[in-house]
């Protein structure tokens, strides 16, 4: 489909995906960057919910909130890499509408419920520091599913509007979408109508949602800080906080990089197009690809049962036959 001239409203049967405008000459090397995060995170996030699925002593909620947030990283990233990777290499940009409306979906979905994760997890390590007495009648697994179910149901009912929001929109520019995947507001850009309520759509997604659950999870371990200070042993304090330290490590990193992908594109007129697109990449190839391995480093059960299971293959590999 040949791009439409700025008159002509149609309905746009395909879209055509640039990838990132001003670096051409370098799409097969970022690529590379691209799938071997990719590979990183696939390998990691299959690896840790492997090994919380398989040992019953992880089956605790700390541990089952990880493999929600493992579950939730691999639908984000492989929802947009491997579309990435088939733009930059093969320019293989094409995609139909009702493709580029799912993909947005389920970006935006697994998105918010990484958000909703976090918050969970917050939960869970405050009660288990601030009322460890009471940890294991309040976190239930009977709770902890319907907790699951939370995190599904509000993804869904945040996201799914935007569908309809789109879908009522005219489109009278182009068909060329300036970035590597179907992006709710680099879509909407694309129409002829007056999009004020997807502009402030978007933004009551960041303040009310996102942000909602930053100050909520910042209130949490504001809390959880002041008990561990308060505990009497030098031992205990430093044992709470290193339950603590990937967690804190995982959510700063999730929400650094929705920042900046977020105000890349609020004030991307401001920058070159060309660093608007790889900050807007952040959020769908660094957490995923981080996260397994920050828990894998500081999580003391999950790290033991990795060395253990190397090691037992290294043992079998080195007996000669």
């Amino acid at each position: 489909m040949m791009p439409a001239d700025n008159h002509t409203v149609f309905d746009p049967v395909t879209y055509i995906l640039t990838g990132i405008p001003g670096t051409e000459e370098s799409h097969f090397w970022i690529a590379i960057s691209f799938f071997l995060m990719y590979v990183a995170a696939l390998f990691g996030n299959f690896l840790l919910l492997f090994i919380i699925l398989t040992e019953q002593s992880l089956h605790e909620p700390m541990y089952l909130f990880m493999s929600m947030l493992a579950a939730a990283d691999l639908l984000l990233s492989t929802t947009a890499v491997p579309k990435m990777l088939a733009v930059l290499w093969f320019r293989a940009g094409e995609i139909s509408f009702a493709a580029c409306l799912t993909q947005m979906f389920f970006i935006h979905v697994s998105f918010m419920a990484e958000s909703t994760i976090l918050l969970a997890m917050a939960f869970d390590r405050y009660v288990a520091i601030c009322d460890p007495l009471r940890y294991t009648m309040i976190l239930t697994m009977s709770v902890i599913r319907k907790m699951g179910l939370v995190v599904v149901t509000r993804s869904f009912c945040i996201i799914f509007p935007i569908i309809f929001l789109v879908k009522q929109l005219n489109f009278c520019r182009t068909n060329l979408l300036p970035h590597n995947y179907c992006d709710y507001m680099t879509i909407a850009r694309l129409a002829c109508d007056d999009i004020t309520v997807h502009l402030w759509y978007g933004r009551a997604m960041a303040v009310l949602v996102i942000g909602l659950d930053a100050v909520l999870i910042a209130v949490s371990y504001g809390l959880i800080l002041r008990a561990v200070f308060l505990l009497p042993s030098t031992d205990a304090r430093l044992k709470a906080l290193r339950t603590c330290s990937s967690q804190l490590c995982v959510i700063l990193m999730f929400y650094l990089s929705s920042v900046f992908s977020y105000y890349a594109r609020q004030f991307g007129h401001i920058m070159p197009g060309y660093i608007v697109n790889l900050l807007a990449n952040l959020y769908v190839l660094i957490p995923p690809m981080l996260n397994p391995i920050i828990y894998g480093m500081t999580t003391k059960e999950i790290l033991k049962w990795v060395i253990n299971d190397f090691y037992r293959c290294w043992s079998k590999s080195s007996v000669p036959s």
